[in-house]
């Protein structure tokens, strides 16, 4: 089933490209023949430009897509950093929050009844969970700190033959990625999974069965 995007998904606010939009959805349509409607976990949802690829594709085989973020933004998102998006400030709170807009979008698309926000921290909400899921999405926060907690948090609830799929993968420092190309490395070192596919810098990795 090809990904059809709603022809507003470009103009959602988000960092993911068409060609990894599309892996997304494709990755997250299967799951595991033994657990066929097993869901699927996003960290760092954003503004729900992955959510709607992930979330349409739950829909699809009638799986639930879990969204954790805890919507204050990453270290590129805040006041004076490269990523800052002043419409996404809450100048009330002082902060940033993109939940609003995340929400919005998730409505827009249709998927409500698909997709749970999880608004809470990745480490926090990886503390208390306990459901072998289909596949995993990192796209959190780029700090080696962050997307090391991410990966030791989440990698370990993907079933065999299920899917992790790391965002922002660049081996070349010049060009950023490199706290989540160091746990793409980690990932291949432990043994449990093997490189796929990568799509722009989406690598897509797959939990191998248990021998």
């Amino acid at each position: 089933m090809k990904f059809d995007p709603p022809s507003y998904w470009e103009s959602i606010k988000g960092f993911l490209s068409a060609d990894e939009g599309a892996a997304l959805y494709r990755y997250a349509l299967s799951a595991p023949p033994a657990h066929p409607q097993s869901p699927v976990l996003e960290i760092g949802s954003y503004c729900g430009k992955s959510a709607v690829c992930l979330g349409l594709a739950c829909r699809a085989r009638g799986a639930v897509l879990f969204a954790v973020d805890h919507h204050r933004g990453s270290e590129e998102h805040q006041q004076g950093e490269e990523y800052h998006d002043p419409e996404l400030y809450d100048q009330e709170a002082g902060r940033m929050d993109s939940f609003r807009e995340f929400r919005r979008n998730v409505e827009r698309a249709g998927i409500a009844d698909t997709v749970v926000p999880i608004v809470a921290a990745s480490e926090l909400a990886a503390r208390a969970w306990a459901t072998p899921l289909a596949m995993v999405f990192i796209d959190g926060g780029h700090s080696l700190d962050a997307a090391m907690r991410d990966y030791r948090g989440w990698a370990k609830f993907v079933l065999p033959g299920g899917i992790l799929a790391i965002h922002d993968v660049e081996p070349d420092p010049a060009k950023g990625g490199q706290a989540p190309y160091i746990i793409y490395q980690k990932a291949l070192d432990s043994g449990r999974f093997e490189d796929i596919e990568k799509i722009g810098t989406l690598a897509i990795l797959q939990r191998k069965a248990p021998r």
